[in-house]
């Protein structure tokens, strides 16, 4: 099994590359990083709710950054209802205690399974699989143009889940422990073998960004709570599915890569490092923000005042969603102000 998990790591030069940018930068932010613990837990806070936001939307929910906000400073008084609000409160609940506890987290099916209880705390959709692995098959399906369903790939049956599931940990565990691979082939070897298992019913995709959130932390990237991963990966969700889709192709056969996977999340957490130092250098706020927040915010360069539904028409390409989570983000870096509140709502350069 050890054999079949390192053999399918196809190392190149460019993976290599990558790999020595994302470290030079995280040491950069261990030497250098000197933001103040009040700032250090506003982005904290940001990085909550912007990934809790970026996560959820992957798998389908609709909820914008403004409102997932205004959820979770009101959960303590009012309890989430409907799936999305579910969703996001069980993630944010979730990645802000990694964040806060990551140091005494263990990489075992417990905890793991513990993880999955608290993602679906606030879920009344599947209320016996909280914290348990999967009872029946959960094929990965997509619809056709004709409305048939076409299988994408057929994860592991459930009587083999608790096998596959510990073969993976104590490999990724040991491998951790000892050093024999650089961490991040580690941990991204270890993503992708926990989505092709499907370990849950429901959760999966989110639990496996969380996973990735903690072992980058326990592996010293200590940036990872100020970036939102999940932002950079949203802003990539084709690309995402096609790396995976093209990984997945070739699993548990004598073909079995996983180029695409790994050189995809490499991508990812390159632009994630890139964005530490940045927020580093502090002069230039926008060096933070997505391509698309970019796009958003280049359309104010002529000091014009703009409503969503103007932008939305400037910027066909981008889904109405994206511009008012844009927006959002822009208003909180002190990059553009607000006008005015509800239709009326407008937007101007500061």
């Amino acid at each position: 099994m050890n054999k079949r998990f390192e053999s399918r790591i196809k190392i190149t030069p460019e993976m290599l590359q990558k790999i020595a940018r994302i470290d030079e930068l995280k040491g950069l932010w261990t030497g250098s990083a000197k933001l103040s613990p009040h700032v250090l837990k506003q982005l904290k806070m940001s990085v909550i709710i912007t990934s809790t936001g970026a996560s959820t939307r992957i798998e389908g929910g609709k909820m914008e950054d403004e409102e997932i906000e205004r959820l979770i400073r009101g959960l303590k008084t009012k309890p989430p209802k409907g799936r999305d609000a579910e969703e996001v409160a069980g993630y944010a609940d979730l990645l802000a205690r990694i964040f806060d506890n990551y140091k005494t987290l263990k990489l075992t099916e417990g905890q793991i399974l513990q993880f999955h209880e608290i993602l679906l705390h606030f879920s009344s959709k599947d209320k016996i699989g909280k914290g348990k692995y999967k009872s029946s098959d959960n094929i990965v399906v997509a619809r056709g143009d004709n409305g048939q369903q076409v299988i994408l790939f057929q994860p592991t049956p459930p009587y083999l889940v608790k096998k596959e599931m510990d073969d993976v940990l104590v490999w990724t565990s040991d491998v951790l422990k000892k050093k024999t691979i650089h961490p991040i082939l580690a941990i991204t070897n270890f993503v992708f073998e926990f989505l092709a298992i499907h370990p849950f019913h429901d959760g999966n995709g989110r639990l496996s960004r969380a996973l990735t959130n903690l072992l980058l932390l326990q592996a010293g990237y200590a940036y990872i709570p100020y970036i939102s991963l999940e932002e950079i990966i949203e802003d990539h969700q084709e690309e995402y599915y096609l790396s995976l889709r093209g990984a997945q192709k070739f699993h548990k056969t004598e073909k079995e890569d996983i180029t695409t996977w790994i050189l995809f999340m490499l991508d990812v957490l390159q632009k994630q490092a890139e964005k530490s130092r940045h927020l580093i250098e502090r002069d230039q706020p926008e060096q933070t923000l997505s391509e698309k927040q970019i796009s958003v915010l280049r359309l104010f360069d002529n000091n014009k005042t703009l409503s969503p539904k103007d932008i939305s028409l400037l910027l066909k390409e981008i889904p109405f969603p994206t511009i008012k989570q844009a927006l959002g983000r822009l208003v909180k870096l002190g990059l553009i102000s607000r006008i005015g509140l509800g239709r009326a709502t407008r937007y101007n350069k500061k």
